[in-house]
Parts: structure tokens; sequence; C-alpha cells
């Protein structure tokens, strides 16, 4: 059974003379007449005004390892709290959460939860932090942010998993409430942004940039390696260089494996030994912090002490090896500070998931 739309009153948008209202949340400024919803499916027109129809509505609850988000450098080994809703302001072919991101059905939201009885959750399950993930949050923002502010109380940490297309004025209002983001990066070029997501590069640059120099926001970026669409040596070098020159040495940078998805299931997979290219092109120009993801590569998931090249966490996927690092982020071996949000380290959560019930049970 689906849970019933909201009409929460929703933020970013303002009225235009013809009769209808334009959204500012997103780049796309959607226009709308009564009725009508935009791109993301789930910001509407309704009153002569905006509403989110998925405050307090998600597609599911789940406690996983924070590395699946993936966050190597926030609190390894820690557990989060993850959920989304549905819908998406992009429009990726490539999509790997389809199902809830292009969902046009209401009966793709199957539970439901109120901000303090998520950190309520998450609290009782141990999470050190709870993401708002599977799909963007950037288009349930008012609720995402309601989420973080009990989250806080309760002395939980925010992490936004995000493609970083938004607005600077609701961009700015939003990280305010985040302590860390995992940013999709999905190309380094305008034609990819453009043919295969319909969105463009230069705003998601913007947020990267925001963040970095703006905020105290602990940044990661994922880049999906797509066969023949982004995996090229010269694309992977600019957009390192430009990480490199823009953000500095030490934001992570994730190169995870493409499979067959959505609309591009004529796609092959992308081979491990593109992921190993790229990460050491990465390195190359001068990242200290380059992992391989949706793999078994021990190297390339490990974080290595970029001084003294120990190994400090070892990785196999979402497992933790070993761990040597200080409980404040040190090398053991050199004394070297790595980049990151650390803390005291004993039992890592591991390679699990764990489904949580909200109000599913509580249904007729």
């Amino acid at each position: 059974m689906s849970i019933p739309e909201s009409h929460y009153p929703a933020r970013w948008w303002h009225a235009l003379p013809d009769g209808r209202i334009q959204c500012d949340l997103c780049p796309r400024d959607c226009k709308l007449h009564e009725g009508q919803r935009g791109l993301c499916f789930v910001r509407k027109m309704e009153g002569g005004r905006m509403v989110l129809t998925t405050y307090g509505r998600s597609s599911g609850f789940c406690i996983d390892p924070i590395e699946k988000k993936p966050l190597n450098h926030f609190y390894p080994g820690s557990s989060v709290f993850s959920f989304g809703t549905a819908g998406c302001n992009l429009a990726c072919k490539f999509c790997q959460n389809w199902d809830i991101s292009k969902s046009r059905e209401t009966d793709t939201m199957v539970d439901q939860a109120l901000p303090d009885e998520i950190a309520r959750a998450a609290e009782e399950g141990g999470c050190k932090s709870v993401a708002f993930t599977y799909n963007d949050p950037v288009i349930f923002a008012e609720y995402a942010m309601d989420v973080a502010d009990a989250c806080h109380a309760r002395g939980i940490k925010t992490v936004a998993v995000t493609a970083g297309y938004m607005h600077d004025e609701a961009r700015r209002a939003f990280y305010t409430k985040m302590d860390a983001a995992n940013v999709d990066l999905k190309a380094f070029t305008e034609d990819f942004y453009f043919k295969l997501t319909g969105a463009h590069l230069q705003p998601v640059l913007d947020t990267l940039v925001y963040l970095k120099r703006e905020t105290d926001v602990w940044l990661e970026i994922t880049t999906l390696l797509i066969p023949g669409h982004n995996d090229s040596d010269a694309e992977i070098e600019a957009m390192s260089e430009w990480i490199l020159r823009e953000l500095g040495p030490d934001v992570p940078l994730h190169f995870s494996a493409f499979h067959p998805d959505w609309k591009m299931m004529d796609v092959p997979p992308t081979p491990a030994a593109t992921l190993t290219r790229a990460r050491d092109i990465a390195l190359k120009a001068g990242l200290r912090y380059v992992y391989t993801g949706n793999v078994h590569d021990t190297t390339g998931g490990t974080t290595f002490c970029p001084s003294c090249h120990e190994r400090l966490i070892v990785r196999d996927w979402y497992r933790i090896d070993d761990y040597k690092l200080t409980p404040d982020g040190h090398c053991p071996h050199c004394g070297s500070a790595i980049a990151g949000r650390f803390g005291g380290f004993s039992h890592p959560f591991g390679n699990r998931r764990i489904p949580v019930a909200m109000h599913r049970d509580q249904r007729p």
C-alpha cells in the first residue's frame, strides 16, 4: 500500500506574471501551471504555490556501512542510516537506481517517518550518521533539512549523496545542514552532461567549489566510468587536474564501475582495468586519495599515507580488513595528518545491509 502524497509548503520559487510559478531550486527552472509537476515529479504547483509531495514519505530505510555512500574518510567503519524518496532532477540514461529516481508512481513510496522519528531510529540503531541517498536529496531539500536538524539535536551527523545540481541560494541553505557530501561528478564534458543526463556541467562544478572553499562540509567525489563515454585518458586527466587546481589534493576521488542499466543496456560493464588506469592517472596528476569502487580491489580500496605510503586503512569493497590510523587521524608511522573526519575505531560495521521498517507494519 502506498503512502499518500504530502502537501508541504516548498521553498525556492516565485510567481510569474502569466499565473504560473517558477521553481528556483535547481538550474532546470521549471515553470509550472496549476496542478503541474516539475521534471523531478515531486515538486508541484498547488493552490497557486509550490508544494513538496514527498515530505515524510520514503522509498525505504536501511542501515549501511558508510563506505557504501561512498565515503572513505568520514568516520570509516561506522554505520549510516540511509533513506531516499522518489524522483530526480536529472535524467541520466545510465541511472543505477532508476526504479526510485525515475519513479512516476506513488506506490514507490512504501514507508513514512517524520524527522525526529528518523533521528531516533538512527540513534537506536547505533548509527554515526544519516544519509540522504538512493535518489537526490536536492529535490526533497525541505524534508532533508528538517531531518538534519533532528539528527544534530541527537548528536548524529548528516550526509548528502547528490549530483550537486542546485542554484546558489538553495545550495547555501541546504549545506548549512550537512556534515558530509559525496557529489557525483558524472563526467568532465558538457556534451556528456547534456546528452546523457539532460543537465549541464558548470552548476556541478560550482557546487564542488562552493563546498570546498566556503563550507566545512567534508567532501568526496564519485565518477561512474562508462565505457566509451567518459573513460578516456584525456578526460580523466583533465578532470583530475581541475580537482587538484580548484579543490586541492586532499579531496578523495572514487572511480566506480558501470553496469548496464535503464536506457544504456547496450553498453558493456566497466572493466576493472579501466578503474585501475583512471586511479593511476589521478594519482599521477597529484591527487592523494583515489579509490576504485564496485569491484574487489584491495589496492584501489586502501587508504595510503601520502607521505610514507604506509597502508593505513585496508578495504575490500565495503569491508575494512586493517585499520592503523590514530584516533585523531594521523599516520602512526610518520605522523602525517590524513585528510578527513576520524574518531575512535573499534569494530567496523562491515559489509552488511539492515533494512528498517518504520511504519509499514502499522498500515492496513
